[in-house]
């Protein structure tokens, strides 16, 4: 019981998490000109690296050791802490500000999960833990460049859809955005499963052929599907129940969204080959091709 307090303390009642805000004075990273540098730079790092390897007539993928294997088992820990910090955060939430709520038209929990009410302002519990989130993601730009190393293919659209996570998780702080706890924990909740499988497999720990390929794809399937129906939530909640904070945000992120499911569709459908390697484990897994792809079987004949 002690522990579970103490758990509870530290990730949500921590006078630093009560007091947090949204600042450019108080929070790094918090500019227009910071997120528009560091994603310049991450590009221009990125063009860099993929121009040298041109140079050297590098083809091969480069041994990166243990190094995605330990990034993944960062990635997962540091997800599971912000999963549990968010989720005990906005309990606490509800908790304090319930009462509250009949002024908002705020009605139930799930209501106050995907609107939050207009004029909300980034401080409290659940920004501080938007604001752990938004860095996070500087962490997950490392794969990238681990893409372009080891010559994966698509290396440059992993590159838009890592910057613009970046770009959504900063509009969530910047206008207190609706609809983003929810986008956190099932975000958060994908990234413990998929890079904790990466990083079993990546210390070399059995695991079955083609495991990977199912749990990203499935994961990212489950959080797409779970940011659709929260979308059409938060449209019919703004329309029908006085509005929600930061909708142009949301629409914006709706366009980022999209894009971002084009480069989901383009990556895992519309390609005939993935590599396993980019799921966990080194092997080539093959989409099969229908039958109205293939040729059709040589005709021998018969001799008159």
């Amino acid at each position: 019981m002690g522990s579970r307090k103490g758990i509870t303390f530290y990730l949500a009642e921590h006078p630093a998490i009560v007091g947090f805000r949204w600042s450019p004075e108080k929070s790094w990273g918090s500019t227009w000109s910071f997120l528009i540098y560091s994603i310049a730079l991450y590009y221009a790092a990125a063009l860099i690296l993929h121009l040298l390897l041109h140079i050297f007539r590098r083809r091969r993928p480069i041994p990166l050791g243990p190094i995605p294997a330990l990034h993944s088992l960062a990635v997962a820990l540091t997800s599971a802490t912000i999963f549990l910090g968010i989720l005990l955060s906005s309990l606490a939430e509800i908790r304090d500000t319930r009462w509250f709520w009949r002024r908002t038209q705020t009605a139930t929990p799930l209501h106050w999960f995907l609107c939050f009410p207009i004029g909300t302002r980034p401080s409290g519990r659940v920004f501080f833990w938007s604001y752990v989130f938004y860095l996070s993601r500087f962490l997950h730009l490392m794969r990238s460049f681990f893409s372009i190393l080891r010559r994966r293919p698509n290396a440059f659209s992993r590159l838009f859809a890592h910057s613009a996570l970046l770009c959504m998780s900063f509009l969530w702080l910047e206008f207190s955005q609706s609809f983003q706890v929810l986008a956190i924990l099932s975000s958060t909740l994908a990234h413990v499963v998929v890079f904790g499988y990466r990083f079993w497999v990546g210390v070399g720990l059995p695991a079955a052929d083609g495991a990977g390929f199912v749990v990203v794809l499935g994961c990212q399937l489950a959080v797409l599907c779970c940011n659709l129906v929260c979308h059409f939530g938060v449209i019919l909640l703004h329309f029908g129940r006085g509005g929600c904070s930061g909708i142009g945000a949301w629409l914006f992120n709706s366009v980022l969204n999209t894009g971002l499911l084009f480069v989901f569709l383009n990556f895992y459908f519309l390609k005939k080959g993935i590599e396993e390697e980019d799921f966990g484990n080194g092997r080539q897994v093959k989409k099969l091709i229908t039958a109205s792809e293939e040729p059709p079987p040589a005709v021998e004949k018969k001799d008159q």
